[in-house]
């Protein structure tokens, strides 16, 4: 055997090793991080436990329209839609269709915004909160994979388990509840449209509001 052949050939052999390695270690890195939202990709699913002190699952409401709200107790933007009694009354609106609304605060322990199970059961009571489950997100994890930053921001998943919309609640970003009457709400009209059998017409918007106050803010 020519050595000069050999010792070729054996480099071939290492570097394709070298090769397949690498491209295990890619797939297992794949593998291993988190999924993250994306429009027109199946929703991330998520496990948070509610006001109710159970978990509760994304995946819980497989085959049903979904509506994630981000929201905190003191951000003034969030206060004007539920002082206003505005999101109760989407939230009663929507649900009574069969869709499912899922409140989340990822505020960090430790921030102003951050609610325990408690004071968050206390919340959905005083406010009178319609939506079907409030959750908290403490550690931020659901709120990154969403890429949620403001608080309302709002996402909606139609019954296929797909992301169909992410953004604001509405075009008008005031915390003046005067402007909820004439803005344009992208959600309900979102819901409408992919009820109806139609594509979504906004699919994104800039979220306004509060920022979410994870641990690293």
């Amino acid at each position: 055997m020519n050595p000069t052949t050999s010792y070729s050939h054996m480099q071939k052999i290492i570097f394709a090793a070298l090769c397949l390695g690498a491209l295990l270690s890619i797939t297992v890195s794949a593998q291993s991080t988190p999924a993250s939202a994306t429009i027109g990709q199946p929703a991330p699913d998520f496990a948070l436990q509610g006001a109710d002190g159970k978990t509760h699952s994304l995946s819980d409401y497989k085959g049903k329209f979904v509506v994630l709200e981000w929201t905190n107790p003191n951000c003034p933007f969030v206060h004007k839609f539920y002082d206003s009694n505005t999101m109760q009354a989407l939230q009663k609106k929507e649900t009574a269709k069969g869709v499912v609304w899922l409140r989340i605060n990822s505020a960090a322990q430790g921030k102003d915004d951050y609610q325990s199970v408690t004071q968050l059961a206390s919340y959905v009571k005083d406010h009178n909160v319609a939506a079907t489950e409030s959750l908290i997100d403490p550690d931020g994890n659901v709120g990154h994979m969403y890429g949620a930053r403001t608080t309302p921001h709002m996402f909606v998943i139609d019954s296929k388990g797909t992301l169909i919309y992410a953004g604001g609640i509405d075009n008008t970003p005031s915390a003046d509840p005067a402007d909820i009457p004439s803005a344009k709400n992208y959600v309900t009209a979102a819901l409408d449209e992919a009820m109806a059998g139609k594509p979504v017409t906004t699919p994104t918007s800039q979220p306004y509001g509060c920022s979410v106050k994870y641990a690293s803010n």
